[in-house]
This record gives structure tokens, sequence and C-alpha cells, in this order.
């Protein structure tokens, strides 16, 4: 995979038989003009990304693998080592190049333990504990298979702005059978049923919708169906860097998770990804209009009791 770096710090002595959590930061927000897994939306302004690794590690999981990029990279890197508990087991991985999620998590491959496995989560969502929990407990079960959260859409949507959303299809075994991706879905209605204009039948969602808001979890395994997209995709990483620094436009073309993992399941190869069904809220930045809302919403959850008023709990 060429340039894709890993730098190791702050990691313990002790090795967990919990769960990795590679959470990707290196995606460039034009839209929201500026860094988001820093937008402050916590009761006490923690940023994004202090919420959902605060949440991952109350949750189970064993270690946190940063992906960030060389522009915004050390801004999240700074933050994490003035905000974070010295404890917290954290690694960071580079990608150089935005080539897509998968290419992403292969970046963070160096500092996964073989035969681990281990979640995948944005860096601009806040999933929830309960959410986390559901995930990190298959993950550490024999169970075979890879996850994927499943969220009903009306808890996905917090702002008035336009969204993309992969829904999910599923057998009755609650297997994952394909990911639809919807464009541009707004809310309908007060939120009981949404529209999506995309210019794909049927337009209007129902509310109850299970879709994917990429929180997944793989077993080992999944490393030769990636090497084998990013093989097949043709993109030579090497060139592109050497490109890129002589000045040349760099065509967008990336290798996402859902396509990869969606192709895996109508090739019939690898193993079948389970779809985790969770009543639990998403709560994201897409721009920086929405924070306020974000915030909102955040502060609800706090007082509902379903989010602690402070970060970190427990955690020494």
């Amino acid at each position: 995979m060429g340039q894709c770096r890993v730098a190791l710090g702050r990691l313990t002595t002790q090795v967990s038989p919990a769960p990795s959590l590679v959470v990707l930061a290196a995606g460039i927000a034009r839209r929201y003009g500026g860094c988001k897994p820093l937008a402050p939306v916590g009761p006490h302004g923690e940023a994004v990304i202090d919420l959902l690794a605060s949440d991952a590690m109350a949750a189970g999981f064993g270690d946190l693998v940063l992906v960030i990029h060389p522009e915004s990279g050390p801004a999240i890197r700074y933050h994490v080592e003035r905000c974070w508990p010295t404890s917290i087991p954290v690694s960071f991985a580079e990608q150089r190049l935005p080539l897509g999620t998968t290419h992403a998590v292969l970046a963070a491959r160096p500092a996964i333990r073989d035969n681990q496995s281990f979640a995948v989560a944005n860096a601009d969502d806040v999933y929830g504990l309960s959410a986390l929990g559901l995930l990190a407990a298959q993950l550490v079960t024999d169970t075979p298979g890879h996850a994927l959260v499943g969220y009903q859409l009306a808890s996905t949507v917090a702002t008035d702005a336009p969204v993309t959303r992969g829904v999910c299809e599923v057998d009755r075994a609650g297997r994952l059978l394909a990911i639809h991706e919807r464009r541009h879905v707004s809310r309908l209605h007060g939120g009981v049923a949404f529209t999506a204009l995309d210019g794909v039948l049927p337009d209007t969602l129902a509310g109850d919708l299970l879709v994917s808001v990429n929180l997944w979890g793989f077993r080992h395994s999944i490393w030769d169906i990636f090497d084998a997209a990013m093989d097949g995709s043709g993109l030579d990483e090497n060139a592109l860097i050497e490109a890129a620094e002589s000045g040349a436009d760099i065509p967008k073309c990336e290798v996402l998770l859902p396509e990869v993992v969606g192709a895996m399941i109508a090739s019939g190869t690898g193993e079948p990804v389970r779809v985790l069904a969770t009543d639990s809220s998403c709560v994201g930045v897409t721009h920086a209009d929405d924070l306020p809302l974000v915030r909102a919403e955040l502060a609800r959850q706090v007082a509902w009791g379903t989010r602690p008023d402070r970060l970190w709990s427990g955690i020494a």
C-alpha cells in the first residue's frame, strides 16, 4: 500500500482482548470549513471526537486508532495529547491521499493486532454508548461474520440539512443483503417520513428504515477483501503521491467501504455481515450551521440520562 504510515504513541504495555476502534478522521471537510472531529458540540465544549472516544472506551473497546490526514492531523493529534487522559490507548495512522474509506482502514492495519477483530467509525459522528456497546459485545463473541450497526433513519437526522444515508436491505436472519445509498435525504412532516431528492424511487422514506451510518465491525478475514478491492481499483498510490508532489491534479477516485462490502456480499465471497439494529440516536456534523442543533440534541441526551454529563467516566 505504499505510503500509508502509522505512528504509535501512548500505547499501554498490557495487551487487551477487546477489539480496536478505527476512527476515520482523515476527511477534508470542504463544506464544513474546518476540522469536523474537533467541532465543540459537547455540554462543556467537548469535541465530537472526544465524545466518540469516551463512549467507545466505556462501551468496551480496548484501544483507538485514529486515521488522520497530513493537513488536519497535527491539530487532531495536538488536541488528543492535551485533552485526553494519558491512560487512553491510542495510536495514529496517516492517510496521505483521499482514496476512500477502504484505503483509510488499510492505513490503520499496522496498528491492529494479528487475528484481531476491529470496528470502524466516522470521527464526526456521535454514535452513542448503547450502539457502540452492542458492536463491541458482538466482536468479542465467537459468532462468525462481520457486523454493521443499523439505525432507524429518523434517529440519524438531527437537523434540516440534507444528508446521505445507506438504506440496509436485510434478510430474515438479520444478514445484510445490500446497501442502497440515498442522497439529499431530508425530513418531512416533523421527521415521521423523509424525502430523498436523488432521482431514485421511492422518493419518500419511512422513518423506521434501517440505515448505515458507517459503524462497522470486522473479523480479520476482511483484510484480504480490502486488499483485493484496492488492487482491483487500479489506483497506484505511490504514483499518485509523486504526481501530487509535482503539482499535478489528482483525479477524485475513492474505494468506499459500503461498495466493497456490497460487492463481497453480491459475489458470495467472504463472511456474512450481521446487521445489529439499535434504537439509539446518531448525531453528526455536516455543515457549520448544524452546530447549535447538534449541541441541543446532545444536551437533551444528558438531561434524559442517556449521556453522561462528564466524559471519561471511570477512566483513570
